[in-house]
């Protein structure tokens, strides 16, 4: 029996080993690029539907403006070639083509992290694959904890820019196809749509926060320490996701959105509160028919 544990682990630490050195090697990641672009036109196109320009990330426990898509097509993550699988809380798995706006746009019901064990060539594939698919504005959700103690849980924070406490996803060999080999991230979130947003919120009663969104890898939560580090260095909000997709996006040449819902603060941690991710998927639930809104009248009115 123990040669048989044996065997499975050393099985299974060889299967890990190559999915790592395939995800790592450029020629792997191209190919499949080309093949997942593909398949999914081909199933768009099956359903009668227009390729979508338009495609959204929707973070932990943020899944609900997916209920919002009209004539939605389903199609599982296990369905795609190549496409990893979500492992993580409040993230169901599927990406949903339908209308949403006026427009026809694609979801990612769930996003892939670092910490689920993902190379970073994989927590980006997505990325890739809609921009060979042609889309070219991506909106970007999450949940994440407040460095900025003048924001409370519930509040929407429009990114203005990230610091980035992740590896870079464009470490390796460039792909010119996609974009150069040093992409300028001056205004990696559009200032345009920022604009747009602020308007529409005006026009709509909703209050908005605007912020720097910081990513550390996870999966553990911060420390009171590190908070108020990471509040010295600029940020106002920290998670775990986002930032790696918002530089590929980039680097594809795509227009990106970014908003956090804060679902915890820093400053309650002192008071015997505790992170607990039950709770931070309950605090985004409830504050995603705000978000809900706002990227759909952002998307409608975006030309």
């Amino acid at each position: 029996m123990e040669t048989t544990k044996e065997t499975r682990a050393a099985k299974e630490i060889r299967e890990h080993e190559q999915l790592r050195y395939r995800a790592q090697d450029p020629g792997w990641d191209y190919n499949n690029n080309i093949e997942t672009a593909g398949y999914l036109r081909q199933r768009i196109a099956d359903a009668g539907k227009a390729m979508p320009n338009v495609a959204i990330i929707l973070g932990s426990g943020l899944g609900k403006l997916a209920d919002r898509i009209e004539e939605p097509l389903v199609i599982p993550y296990g369905e795609i070639p190549h496409f990893p699988q979500s492992t993580a809380i409040g993230h169901k798995g599927n990406l949903i083509v339908g209308n949403l706006g006026g427009k026809t746009v694609m979801a990612m019901q769930g996003r892939f992290h670092y910490y689920e064990g993902y190379t970073m060539e994989q927590v980006t594939f997505p990325e890739r694959v809609f921009a060979r698919m042609g889309v070219k504005t991506l909106f970007v959700s999450n949940a994440a904890g407040a460095c900025n103690e003048s924001f409370r849980v519930g509040d929407l924070m429009v990114i203005t820019d990230h610091i980035n406490f992740m590896p870079n996803p464009l470490v390796g060999p460039n792909r010119e196809e996609f974009g150069p080999r040093f992409p300028d991230m001056t205004h990696a979130y559009s200032p345009r749509l920022r604009q747009m947003a602020d308007s529409i919120a005006e026009r709509m009663h909703l209050k908005l926060q605007h912020g720097v969104y910081l990513a550390g890898t996870g999966p553990s939560y911060e420390t009171p320490a590190e908070y108020r580090m990471f509040r010295t260095w600029g940020a106002d909000a920290v998670g775990m996701s986002t930032v790696p997709e918002v530089i590929v996006a980039n680097h594809c040449g795509m227009e990106v959105f970014g908003m956090s819902v804060i679902t915890n603060q820093a400053a309650d941690l002192g008071k015997g509160a505790v992170n607990d991710g039950d709770d931070v998927i309950r605090q985004a639930d409830a504050a995603a028919d705000r978000m809900t809104i706002l990227f759909t009248q952002l998307i409608t009115h975006n030309s």
